[in-house]
């Protein structure tokens, strides 16, 4: 069961997302000054030991803002991956069970929302609300939540078929019992994978929409609005963008590396071929 986490690539992952988790639980304890604190007089100080990833145009500590974001961008993912999945999860099982006209209408709705790529959905509907950080999470789960309704789909149409299904039925089982009984546990683990692989492009996704400002708003630590607010320094102040880039690359290397672990560990496929 735990030779898929002894691949040392998925070990990386599981260090990177566990020291992530880590740095949220103690940022306060952690961060060597206030994030949103600034002081004139030391603005753009190069890293030096007493600011070891330098300061911005406001003499706010870089490394302080980046251990705050780590707060920001673990949020997002998991409220966006959560209310995603509590919006497609149901969806998609109901219309893969009941099909029919049910099936024709809700896969129409979700074609509608995948007819658009997912980054610019969610900067349509982050510009149409105000931005703030609450209304980044609604647009990036509003923008998710399809994929997980199709994936909810697609399980629940083989599992329907199974002989336990129709075994169930022929007991005179209700809908409801065979639905939460023996079809959302199948569908349970495929959900995870997903959750686990899309949990990078969620925050890459918050910190592009934090880029262009409709996402979250300056003063909040958050590393797209710290790259934003660096691009016209990039040239000398290199620093004040280079290490919210580096987070935001290293905590997406670092979801993605965790959900292949998980995706080898759980999908029944690829334990049968003894990966």
């Amino acid at each position: 069961m735990w030779r898929s986490f002894r691949n040392p690539l998925t070990l990386a992952g599981i260090l990177i997302i566990g020291a992530l988790v880590g740095i949220a639980l103690v940022a306060p304890l952690i961060a060597p000054a206030d994030p949103t604190r600034t002081n004139l007089e030391i603005r753009f100080d190069p890293p030096t030991r007493a600011h070891p990833f330098g300061t911005d145009q406001l003499g706010r500590d870089i490394l302080s803002r980046v251990i705050y974001g780590t707060r920001v961008s673990l949020r997002i993912a998991i409220l966006a991956a959560v209310i995603a999945t509590t919006i497609g999860a149901p969806l998609g099982i109901i219309s893969g069970y009941f099909r029919g006209r049910v099936d024709d209408f809700l896969m129409r709705l979700t074609d509608m929302f995948m007819a658009f790529p997912r980054l610019i959905l969610a900067m349509a509907i982050a510009a149409a609300l105000r931005p703030s950080l609450e209304n980044v999470i609604i647009a990036i789960s509003i923008a998710a939540w399809p994929a997980y309704a199709r994936l909810a789909r697609s399980v629940t149409l083989a599992l329907r078929e199974e002989t336990f299904v129709e075994a169930a039925r022929a007991l005179g089982a209700g809908s409801p019992r065979i639905l939460t009984r023996h079809v959302l546990p199948g569908v349970l683990s495929p959900m995870v994978i997903q959750i686990s692989l899309d949990m990078g492009g969620i925050i890459l996704t918050a910190a592009g929409l934090g880029f262009i400002g409709v996402g979250a708003q300056p003063p909040t630590p958050e590393w797209g609005v710290m790259i934003a607010e660096g691009r016209n320094y990039i040239t000398q102040q290199w620093w004040v963008s280079t290490f919210p880039g580096i987070a935001i690359a290293l905590v997406v290397f670092g979801f993605n590396l965790l959900g292949d672990g998980i995706r080898d560990l759980l999908d029944p496929r690829l334990r049968g071929r003894g990966r």
